[in-house]
């Protein structure tokens, strides 16, 4: 007598195809967890990106030559363009994009903490660069293997990018560590007050992260943030060392594999993301201006859009 074999559910078929690493594209089942997911991710991602223009669009018109001044302003419509691709993402999965800037300008929805910090001198935007974009970098080349298709194909074009970001930061920090003292002071000013937020950007612990685990499982995240952290200290301490400068961190040791770093003051973090760190209102009540300023622009391309359809 053949034994019946119990029919699968849906949900054992997708995490089937999870196992096998196959994509996941929009018309294709999926369950509502790992649509929430996807769009919490992608969508904290896309406001990341959008808010991310404002410490660096603050030196615009401040830059130190004009070589500096054209490579800031094609950095920050970099950013702008990865909000928009990554908003499209969203939309794949049903997301509504006017109802997701809505939860960003009224605190429903984050963005990454590191972008409430001040950029006062020169060298914060050298050090966003080098830190904050190489910290990007650390994160977001995984997500390109990422199992749910539109944001693993958004983030092949946006790390491409980012790279260029990182190494015009690194090369904007070495030139003021070879430049007079004063320059070499800034430098490691801005080492100093951006390594513990950069570290901050990997997300909590593993062990008091609850998206983290299930993210995996998914096949969304493909490392965890523990360890995506861990190859960021350990690609960064030498390039700071090259530069002659000192990672701000007493406790920093080489164990003969890693640098190990001290440990994180997590309380900070627990403060900005909350909405209490040195620039949150100031970031969204200018987020909010713009997107204001801008409702004609909106209006005149929907006007123009349904004329010409």
């Amino acid at each position: 007598m053949t034994a019946v074999v119990p029919a699968r559910t849906p949900e054992q078929e997708f995490q089937d195809r999870i196992d096998a690493d196959d994509r996941v594209e929009p018309r294709d089942w999926m369950p509502d967890g790992y649509r929430r997911t996807l769009v919490r991710q992608i969508a904290q991602h896309a406001h990341s990106e959008i808010i991310g223009m404002q410490p660096e669009g603050n030196w615009i018109t401040r830059a130190p030559s004009l070589r500096r001044k054209v490579i800031l302003v094609a950095k920050v419509q970099d950013e702008a363009g990865h909000g928009l691709y990554l908003y499209g993402a969203a939309e794949t999965l049903g997301a509504d994009r006017d109802e997701l800037l809505d939860m960003l300008h009224t605190g429903r929805q984050k963005y990454s903490t590191i972008f409430n910090y001040p950029t006062t001198s020169w060298a914060d935007v050298a050090a966003i660069g080098w830190l904050v974009d190489g910290a990007a970098i650390m994160n977001q080349v995984p997500l390109t293997r990422c199992s749910y298709g539109p944001y693993a194909r958004a983030m092949t074009r946006v790390c491409k990018e980012e790279s260029f970001h990182q190494r015009q930061g690194f090369e904007a920090m070495m030139t003021l560590c070879h430049g007079t003292a004063t320059q070499k002071r800034m430098a490691q000013d801005a080492l100093d007050r951006w390594w513990w937020p950069s570290l901050m950007m990997f997300g909590p612990n593993d062990d008091a992260s609850p998206h983290s685990a299930q993210s995996m499982a998914w096949g969304i995240k493909r490392f965890s943030n523990d360890e995506l952290r861990q190859r960021f200290v350990d690609a960064t301490v030498p390039q700071a060392q090259f530069l002659g400068l000192t990672v701000p961190d007493p406790d920093l040791r080489w164990d003969g594999k890693h640098w190990i770093s001290g440990a994180i003051d997590w309380t900070e973090f627990q403060t900005v993301m909350r909405g209490d760190g040195p620039c949150n209102r100031e970031r969204l009540r200018h987020r909010v201006a713009a997107h204001e300023d801008g409702a004609w622009v909106r209006e005149a391309a929907a006007a123009y859009a349904d004329k010409h359809r």
